[in-house]
């Protein structure tokens, strides 16, 4: 096997036990890292050690993945106009995380045969939050539910803070290009006020 010391160093091919004999000279462990290899790798290391960073790098990786959450919101045909506001702000709560939203119409009795009311309120709902959501699965009759579900746009989650920061950034940008890094004078009034006469003696 070929034998990589702690610092990386290559010792050279070596008999197992030879490499055995090595790390446990410098108080080490031997671990192979590439048993594909012709012929096997093998490293001196403190493999607890080893096991422990790899972990951290492990964890720390899934905390960077960027984990999608749906959330759902179940409305009626004939819901009101009180209770339509409140589902629309959670609605606007869920796409401001940055959450999915699956919007669900329950149909009961002889709503089934209207499903085009249900697909109404769903669309309704689609262009009353478009500044925040897109809709990513259209309104899909499912037995007695039908489904839609939207998903954030770049908008979402942006404060007013945020979106004035821009508006402010975009008026610099537009003041630079005006030639001379300032902003255009206000127009002055040409004419002269009026001036007394003053009769001679």
């Amino acid at each position: 096997m070929r034998l990589v010391d702690e610092d990386g160093t290559q010792i050279g091919v070596k008999q197992t036990s030879e490499a055995l004999q090595y790390a446990q000279s410098k108080d080490l462990d031997l671990v192979e890292v590439a048993p594909q290899a012709d012929p096997p790798v093998t490293r001196v290391m403190d493999y607890g050690k080893y096991r422990y960073e790899q972990e951290q790098k492990a964890k720390l990786a899934r905390k960077h993945q960027l984990q999608i959450h749906v959330k759902e919101i179940k409305l009626r045909p004939k819901i009101g106009i009180h209770d339509y506001e409140t589902k629309k702000g959670h609605v606007v709560r869920f796409l401001n995380q940055r959450a999915k939203v699956k919007v669900t119409i329950m149909f009961r009795g002889r709503e089934t045969t209207h499903p085009e009311r249900g697909r109404d309120l769903l669309m309704r709902l689609a262009e009353d939050v478009k500044e925040l959501g897109i809709i990513e699965s259209p309104p899909l009759l499912d037995g007695r539910n039908m489904v839609m579900v939207l998903g954030p746009t770049k908008n979402a989650g942006v404060t007013k803070d945020d979106a004035k920061a821009e508006d402010t950034q975009r008026g610099e940008e537009a003041v630079q290009a005006d030639g001379n890094g300032q902003a255009p004078a206000p127009a002055r009034n040409e004419e002269s006020p009026a001036r007394e006469e003053v009769p001679q003696a």
